[in-house]
C-alpha cells in the first residue's frame, strides 16, 4: 500500500492537540458574529494572513486573539465538535485533548462553561463513526496551566478544576518555554498528583533538555510533550528510554514555529532508532497547516519513513495513551496487520 493511503486509513490515535488551536478562521467569523464581536479582519482570507509567525510567542498572540472570541458553552461545544468531525475523517479513533482554563477564566468565562461545552462535545463524538472502522472516538481530558502566568495562579485553576475531577485525566504545562521551567510549577505539580491527576508537560521545544530532565524529575510527567531538544544529551536519551517516557512529538508544528530549520533534520527517526516511544501529533493544527494525517505525511516524506515506521508510529500513540490496560489492548488490536 502507498505511504498515503496507509497513513489515512490505520487507526490513530492522537494525545497532542490543544483544542483552542483547533479554531478554524470560518469558525472564528461564525462565533464571532453570534457573540457580537467585530474582527479587525475583513474576511477569512485576511485573517489567514495573520497565521505567518516566526516563533512559539508571534504564535500566541494570534492563538490568543481567537481564544478570546470564546464565551459559552454552546461556544466550546462546537469548537470542539468541529475537531471530532475532523478526526472522524482522519481514522483517528482515540483522543487526549489539552485546554487552558485560564485562557477563558481570566476573562471572566466560568471554568464550568468551558469544560463542560468541551465535555458534551467529547461525549457525542462517541456516537460520530470513524470514517473506515465502525466505532466512535473515544477521549480524555488534559488541563493545561499556562507557564507564563505565575505558580499562584496556577493553583487558584487546580482548585477550581476539582469539582471536575472526574472528566480531567492530567494536568500539563504550555505557553512560552523558554523563561518559564518546569521547576516553576514544582509545587502546584505534587498537589495535582496528590489528587490523583496524572502530569504532563511541554519541554524541550525551544527551551533546553534541562526542561525535560526538570519535567521528569520534579513534576514526575507520564509524558513529554515536544522534547525535541533531548536529543542533544544522550543521558536524557537513555532515561527516557528507561523509564518509558513517550514523546508527543508535532512534526509541522516544529516547522511552522522554527523549532527545526527543516523536517529533514527533525530527530523523530533518530529517537525511534534508539528506542523511544515516539507519537505524531497535530498540536494546534488551524494555525500550523495540517491535521494529523498530514503531519504523519510530511515527517514520512521528510525522514523517507516505512510503513513499518508508520505502523510502528500508530501503536505507539496507543501505547503512549491514558486508557486503562484492557481498552488499551483492544485499541492495539485494531491495528494489527
Amino acid at each position: 500500500m502507498k505511504t498515503e493511503e496507509f497513513i489515512k486509513t490505520i487507526p490513530k490515535a492522537e494525545l497532542h492537540l490543544h483544542i483552542e488551536g483547533t479554531f478554524e478562521p470560518e469558525l472564528m467569523f461564525k462565533i464571532a458574529g453570534r457573540n457580537g464581536i467585530k474582527l479587525k479582519y475583513k474576511s477569512v482570507d485576511d485573517l489567514k494572513k495573520a497565521y505567518e509567525f516566526n516563533n512559539l510567542q508571534e504564535f500566541l498572540d494570534i492563538y490568543y486573539t481567537g481564544a478570546s472570541l470564546l464565551k459559552t458553552e454552546e461556544d466550546f461545544y462546537d469548537l470542539t465538535m468541529e475537531y471530532l468531525k475532523k478526526a472522524a475523517r482522519e481514522n483517528i479513533v482515540h483522543t487526549e485533548i489539552f485546554f487552558d482554563p485560564q485562557t477563558h477564566t481570566s476573562r471572566g468565562v466560568p471554568f464550568a462553561v468551558v469544560i463542560n461545552g468541551i465535555h458534551r462535545a467529547l461525549k457525542d463524538g462517541e456516537k460520530l463513526r470513524v470514517k473506515d472502522h465502525d466505532r466512535g472516538i473515544t477521549s480524555k481530558m488534559i488541563m493545561c496551566f499556562l507557564r507564563h502566568l505565575s505558580e499562584d495562579d496556577a493553583f487558584k485553576t487546580l482548585r477550581e478544576a476539582i469539582p471536575f475531577k472526574e472528566k480531567i485525566i492530567a494536568v500539563g504545562l504550555d505557553s512560552s518555554e523558554v523563561g518559564h521551567p518546569p521547576s516553576k510549577f514544582k509545587n502546584v505539580f505534587e498537589a495535582a498528583l496528590k489528587e490523583g491527576f496524572k502530569t504532563v508537560a511541554h519541554a524541550g521545544e525551544e527551551a533546553p533538555s534541562e526542561y525535560v530532565w526538570e519535567a521528569i524529575e520534579l513534576l514526575k510527567v507520564s509524558r513529554i510533550d515536544h522534547g525535541n531538544r533531548s536529543i542533544s544529551d544522550p543521558a536524557l536519551i537513555d532515561e527516557i528510554v528507561r523509564r518509558e517516557i513517550p514523546l508527543t512529538m508535532c512534526p509541522l508544528s516544529n516547522q511552522k514555529l522554527k523549532v527545526q530549520a527543516n523536517l529533514a533534520g527533525h530527530p523523530l527517526k533518530e529517537m525511534m532508532d534508539k528506542g523511544v516511544i515516539v507519537t505524531v501529533n497535530s498540536d494546534d493544527p488551524a494555525y500550523f497547516g495540517g491535521y494529523l494525517n498530514e503531519n504523519y505525511l510530511a515527517i514520512s516524506t521528510a525522514l523517507s519513513l516505512s510503513n513499518d515506521d508508520i505502523y510502528r508510529l500508530a501503536k505507539n500513540s496507543f501505547t503512549a495513551s491514558f486508557l486503562d490496560y484492557n481498552t488499551k489492548q483492544k485499541m492495539l488490536q485494531l491495528i494489527k496487520l
